[in-house]
């Protein structure tokens, strides 16, 4: 049997290339390999966005309609909303009855969290346990494998521990989960700092030709390096960080041998990724386009899949409730 694969993804709308080569890409390939589950982490997005969810809808319908058009494929992995499956809000409230504060007050992403969204109030007891929403969305599948960066790893391995817990206390019926770290090219924003949509650093697995040209225009590069005879070091230039991604080895040995040699310039650099990312994203934005024009309610489109993830769960949660006598 296939192992299970379970992963999610906060609604934010059209997907940029970090989203794409950070978890999409992946997807692809284990939609191919595994048993998986794809889900719309919508009531994470409220941990967060509590006072603004006016939008949600609409970018869970981008985020999908992004994920298809990338090469995601419902005939062969359910794609499901979090919020239209209950049983999860269920397991999520027994999970908690359980789970010590302590442990998730120790998670890292909790204090990091805290000191980057200092703006915002997130005192709300959502904030504090979205690790335990996290924990019932992945046991709730009896997923084996979670896909995350580095930085979720201890995520997971709180979830073990919960389930551990569980099933010291009630008997063996949810699988510890096991992180599955996937190989993340590093993608920085346009700026040279982390690709997030807030900071307007990002390219859009839709954007347009012109647009994509006069953001690359815009990149920043070794900031050594003010004029073209000057030589430069790809090794510190965001723009070189791209190349390794979106170009050949060919051109990329032509960019090192002429950017340390200072044969050629920052522009001529720029022309050639400019060049590779359009090819790259216009046969998305193109599928991307259409199937914004045939799918206009998402929530339909994704009734079967959503059927196959609460069928699961309604199932899972008999069994859940059997075990601890309520």
């Amino acid at each position: 049997m296939k192992k299970r694969v379970y992963s999610a993804m906060r609604p934010t709308g059209e997907l940029h290339i970090g989203h794409y080569f950070g978890a999409v890409k992946n997807w692809i390939k284990m939609q191919e390999e595994y048993d998986c589950f794809f889900a719309v982490a919508d009531w994470h997005a409220l941990t967060t966005n509590y006072d603004n969810p006016e939008n949600i809808k609409e970018m869970r319908r981008q985020m999908v309609l992004s994920w298809l058009a990338a090469g995601l494929d419902v005939e062969k992995a359910p794609i499901f909303i979090q919020s239209h499956n209950l049983y999860t809000a269920e397991l999520y409230l027994l999970l908690g009855m359980f789970t010590p504060v302590s442990w998730l007050e120790r998670c890292p992403s909790y204090k990091d969290m805290i000191n980057t969204l200092s703006h915002k109030d997130l005192s709300n007891y959502g904030f504090l346990g979205y690790p335990v929403l996290m924990t019932a969305d992945i046991i709730m599948y009896l997923a084996n494998l979670v896909p995350v960066g580095i930085d979720q790893v201890p995520h997971v391995e709180l979830a073990r521990e919960i389930v551990r817990r569980f099933n010291n206390f009630y008997g063996e019926i949810f699988v510890e989960p096991e992180s599955m770290l996937t190989n993340v090219p590093k993608l920085p924003g346009l700026d040279g700092r982390k690709m997030s949509k807030s900071l307007n650093n990002t390219i859009l697995l839709t954007e347009d030709a012109d647009i994509i040209e006069k953001k690359i225009k815009t990149m920043i590069t070794d900031t050594k390096r003010q004029r073209k005879t000057d030589a430069g070091d790809p090794n510190v230039c965001p723009v070189f960080d791209y190349h390794k991604v979106f170009s050949t080895d060919e051109e990329r040995a032509k960019i090192i041998e002429g950017c340390t040699k200072a044969e050629i310039g920052c522009i001529e650099c720029k022309k050639i990724l400019i060049n590779n990312v359009e090819n790259f994203i216009c046969p998305i934005r193109e599928k991307k386009k259409v199937l914004d024009k045939e799918i206009q309610n998402i929530d339909e489109f994704l009734a079967p899949s959503q059927k196959k993830a609460n069928d699961f769960a309604a199932i899972l949660m008999e069994k859940v409730r059997k075990a601890i006598k309520i």
